[in-house]
């Protein structure tokens, strides 16, 4: 009995870890009540006073370790293939490996974060009545974001050079983020790991803008895309630090965070991407809605969608699409039946938001 504990009990603690793991995710309220409010905030600030002074992206040097730690095993194994040196011994060893590989990785993320995408979540703690939106309301949630935007366009213009530096940026992220915490105290951020990504360039061909390691705790930020994304970028991936797993959960805090902000940068940037994400959405339900609309914006804010439209399109490869459909089945597999679209639900949140607060607490 004691050989064969010796033997299979590892495998037998990580199996039932995982069970017991997915069987709690099946209960959102005790989710919200025990990890997402009660163990987690404690393991991310934990990971962030341990990893979130040292300047440079551990997150990142973990991802590029792994990958080359699989491509050395792969191309080794493919040798062995080739060579026909391999038995059913080993080729049992090396799934026997792969297989507790994956557990780990399964058990770790979701520790460390991942039960968060099960959460009852921020329209809960927000108690905000979050409905299925009529074309009518998204057209006019376009019109009240269009406004702001021209509101904000030349003060924002003001103080944008300062994002050039990466310091000023996370700063005033964490700022923005203490500002909403006077608010309401859900969204307290403590012990900052804000970071440039390393792979930030490789991140334009891949098609990210910024990245929560939870592994890590890190929220990494891709700094090369033009500056005027930048804020809200960083305020959505503080979001997810803060538990907020769902893309469009995330999309909420950042913009809570952003528009809280004293600097009209943050501001802007926070009514820019929710002006994409309401116009691909009313676009898509009426397209002759959105020209008349878009055709407000002034012209430097049209400049900058062009900017940003120009940016993507020089990073464009045959290899996007297939990456962008893996992730929208990683959102899929982790509670986000819509995928990629995930992202534009938070214009849902918004106008519940709006609904509940009105225009002046846009």
């Amino acid at each position: 009995m004691n050989m064969i504990w010796k033997r299979y009990g590892r495998w037998v603690m990580l199996v039932s870890l995982a069970l017991l793991i997915k069987i709690f995710s099946f209960f959102p309220d005790a989710v919200e009540k025990y990890y997402a409010t009660g163990l987690y905030p404690i393991m991310a600030r934990l990971l962030r006073i341990l990893f979130g002074w040292i300047p440079i992206s551990l997150g990142d040097l973990l991802y590029i370790f792994i990958f080359i730690w699989l491509l050395v095993k792969t191309i080794a194994f493919i040798r062995k293939l080739f060579t026909k040196r391999i038995s059913i011994p080993y080729l049992v060893y090396v799934l026997s490996r792969l297989g507790w590989f994956c557990l780990m990785i399964y058990v770790l993320f979701n520790l460390l974060w991942g039960l968060n995408y099960d959460r009852r979540g921020i329209a809960y703690q927000l108690q905000l009545d979050v409905q299925p939106y009529s074309t009518e309301e998204l057209d006019t949630a376009l019109q009240l974001i269009v406004e702001k935007l021209n509101a904000l366009d030349s003060p924002s213009m003001a103080s944008r050079d300062s994002l050039q530096y990466k310091s000023f940026l996370f700063r005033e992220s964490v700022q923005s983020y203490k500002n909403l915490f006077a608010k309401d105290q859900i969204f307290r951020y403590r012990y900052p790991s804000v970071k440039p990504s390393i792979v930030s360039y490789l991140g334009n061909y891949l098609g990210f803008t910024g990245y929560y390691n939870p592994f890590s705790g890190e929220a990494q930020v891709n700094t090369t895309v033009p500056i005027f994304i930048q804020p809200f970028t960083t305020c959505h991936e503080m979001g997810h630090q803060l538990g907020y797993a769902k893309e469009n959960e995330a999309n909420f805090a950042g913009y809570l965070a952003a528009k809280s902000s004293g600097n009209p940068t943050f501001r802007y940037s926070a009514y820019f991407d929710l002006y994409l994400y309401a116009a691909t959405e009313l676009y898509m339900r009426d397209s002759t809605l959105v020209k008349p609309l878009r055709d407000q914006l002034r012209p430097a804010v049209r400049n900058d969608f062009k900017t940003l439209r120009k940016f993507f399109a020089k990073y464009e490869n045959p290899f996007e699409p297939y990456i962008r459909r893996m992730y929208g089945s990683y959102l899929r597999a982790n509670s986000q039946p819509q995928g990629l679209r995930t992202y534009n639900e938070v214009i849902a949140w918004f106008i519940a938001y709006y609904k509940k607060y009105g225009k002046a607490a846009l």
